[in-house]
């Protein structure tokens, strides 16, 4: 009997990138593959540098992220992740991380042992392709934070961030392309961008003033996103997300 769609665990992976567009069959061999669901508080470490991994995880409510300390222990995000993301897909065939990846708030995920991605890679090329796809996803959103931490003024690094956030909240239903919730606090939206959380805030008061967006109790309202996007040189053809 096939699993309903709605109640799936991994029902929100590749969600809205239609050129990549899972078949049933496929979501419900992923899903199979599933070894262990659980539940991670905020803020906790799931998997350090180095260590050994033995499964990938895929997040299946909440925020969480990639991050690497300098020798001072300051703290550079490297990714944030959303619902519908497999967080360390690329662990797969590395066996081991270069970074630590974290919990942002409390997360539910679930755990795919690599031997049973083993046997997908082996059985089912198409879904094979599919996980293929996920991890170029990845690495194409690197080379945007890249372009955004090495390139763009300040007021710029911020906007962009907060529109591909915003593109990947939207193709997992949880942006109506004007507002979203996100609960990162200003030292976390600072380590992101690549600034201290004073020059955050400064950045993100300038963002108000120019009637581009405001965040108020963790939730975040885009005022004008064509102005935005403008004024961040965002150009969301790298998330492959439908409608963008």
């Amino acid at each position: 009997m096939s699993i309903p769609q709605s109640s799936m665990l991994l029902s929100d992976f590749l969600r809205g990138r239609g050129r990549e567009r899972l078949s049933l069959d496929d979501r419900e061999i992923l899903e199979a593959a599933v070894g262990e669901v659980k539940e991670l508080k905020a803020r906790s470490t799931l998997i350090e540098k180095g260590e050994p991994v033995h499964f990938s995880t895929y997040l299946i409510e909440g925020f969480m992220c990639r991050y690497m300390d300098d020798r001072d222990g300051d703290r550079q995000l490297v990714a944030v992740h959303v619902a519908g993301d497999f967080v360390d897909l690329h662990g797969y065939p590395l066996k081991r991380l270069d970074h630590d990846i974290a919990t942002i708030t409390a997360c539910k995920v679930a755990l795919v042992p690599h031997s049973r991605i083993d046997k997908i890679m082996e059985e089912k090329p198409t879904l094979a392709k599919q996980l293929w796809f996920s991890t170029l996803l990845d690495a194409a959103m690197h080379r945007e934070w890249i372009f955004r931490l090495g390139r763009l003024e300040a007021v710029s690094r911020v906007g962009h961030f907060f529109c591909e956030i915003e593109a990947k909240l939207r193709a997992v239903g949880r942006s109506d392309g004007q507002s979203f919730h996100l609960p990162m606090t200003q030292s976390d939206l600072a380590e992101a961008c690549g600034m201290t959380p004073v020059h955050l805030n400064r950045m993100l008061r300038e963002l108000k003033e120019r009637g581009l967006m405001s965040i108020t109790a963790r939730k975040v309202s885009i005022r004008d996103m064509a102005a935005l996007r403008k004024l961040s040189e965002f150009d969301p053809s790298y998330l492959f997300v439908e409608g963008n």
